[in-house]
């Protein structure tokens, strides 16, 4: 067992790094202020090839896995973007692995090139109001008309669907009734967004407002045959395929950002003079974060854990929970440990870290709640009956 990254790995996190230099934390104040999209950090990634870090070589991607998609977000977390920096790439990075895994050759070519060289966005449409993580109640409906579907429905907490071009769209091909299980009869599109059919509203919220979150009407959205992904009704199945890998960018995307948190309160601690010595002296100071340290240290083993599976073919699913929900813990914690550790001045949106604890709380609410992943973990690794 070998907790030490390759060489490969390491020259992977300084030239992410490196990279993420040029966009300080002043830049990513400046778009928290002003909620823009932060196109120039997305440009710079695209242009450095980081955007197919997981994809196939024969479309432009680098080969990598998600071992090392993860080690890209946690270092582009950690560079102090946090959840603004990473989620506007991080559809990019996984959400097609589904089209990777089940798409055919030709539609491999049309999706795949065009998102690794950053020429097109793409969004993932599959939470709706009144459904939730219940995704077999999912009543957005596609509607077979010849040699086409035509899309009604809503969607929402579609993330970066203001600057998207495509949708990776998850709706109802069959009527519930009229299906065997419940996980029959979804299909899975990779298909224009096209605003002449769909509403895109955006949400209002609390952090990462540089990353848009939206509600999408469809009222009508036609989509060619041959945007469908795999076989009509099996969508369920398919997009199982980009779940695990995003636990696990999220789980890692968490611990950067309690890195981040980290670092500056460390920082202000040892430079922060009270009663005539640094505040850092004082074991009530000390202790969180060392706390803090180690409880981000253990999330990332496991985070990482899942990713290893995952890259070796193997089941990871209640590892790759676990490490999301752990990472997310420990980055809340962290980011609240930061600001009270800077006092007043945590308050002030100038240290920082008030934004860090504002994007954290985001990593306890999704992509999965902390209650249905111990309720799975109790029934998946227990043998408990399930619960819901």
């Amino acid at each position: 067992m070998d907790f030490e990254l390759s060489d490969e790995q390491l020259q992977l996190r300084d030239a992410v790094a490196d990279l993420c230099r040029r966009f300080d934390a002043g830049y990513w104040l400046a778009k928290d202020r002003s909620g823009e999209f932060p196109e120039e950090f997305y440009r710079a990634v695209a242009d450095a090839g980081w955007l197919g870090v997981a994809m196939p070589q024969e479309y432009g991607g680098a080969g990598l896995g998600v071992t090392e998609a993860a080690l890209m977000m946690l270092t582009i977390s950690e560079s102090g973007g946090g959840m603004s920096a990473c989620s506007s790439v991080h559809m990019n990075i996984f959400g097609l692995n589904p089209v990777v895994v089940f798409g055919t050759e030709e539609q491999k070519q049309r999706a795949l090139p065009p998102l690794i060289r950053g020429e097109r966005k793409a969004c993932f449409g599959v939470t709706e109001p009144d459904a939730g993580l219940n995704t077999t109640k999912l009543k957005t409906r596609a509607e077979r008309q010849g040699d086409r579907y035509v899309v009604h429905g809503r969607k929402v907490w579609i993330s970066t669907a203001q600057v998207a071009d495509n949708i990776l769209l998850l709706a109802r091909t069959t009527p519930a009734d009229n299906v065997k299980k419940p996980t029959d009869g979804l299909s899975l599109f990779y298909t224009r967004l096209d605003r002449n059919y769909v509403d895109v509203r955006e949400i209002d919220k609390m952090g990462r407002a540089a990353v848009d979150s939206n509600e999408l009407v469809f009222d009508g959205l036609p989509i060619p045959v041959e945007d469908r992904i795999g076989e009509e009704g099996k969508g369920f199945g398919y997009i199982l395929h980009g779940m695990n890998p995003e636990r696990v960018l999220v789980a890692m995307e968490a611990i950067g950002l309690g890195r981040a948190a980290l670092a500056r309160a460390t920082q202000y601690a040892k430079e922060r003079i009270v009663f005539n010595r640094p505040i850092g002296m004082n074991q009530s100071i000390q202790h969180p974060l060392a706390q803090c340290w180690a409880e981000l240290e253990a999330a990332r083993l496991m985070a990482l854990r899942a990713a290893a599976l995952y890259d070796a073919g193997k089941p990871c699913g209640s590892e790759a929970n676990a490490g999301k929900y752990l990472s997310a813990e420990a980055a809340i914690k962290t980011c609240e440990t930061a600001m009270l550790t800077h006092g007043g001045f945590g308050y002030a949106k100038e240290f920082h870290v008030e934004r860090y604890l504002r994007e954290a709380l985001l990593l306890r609410l999704a992509p999965i709640t902390p209650q249905l992943i111990l309720s799975n973990i109790a029934e998946k690794v227990l043998g408990l009956p399930k619960s819901y």
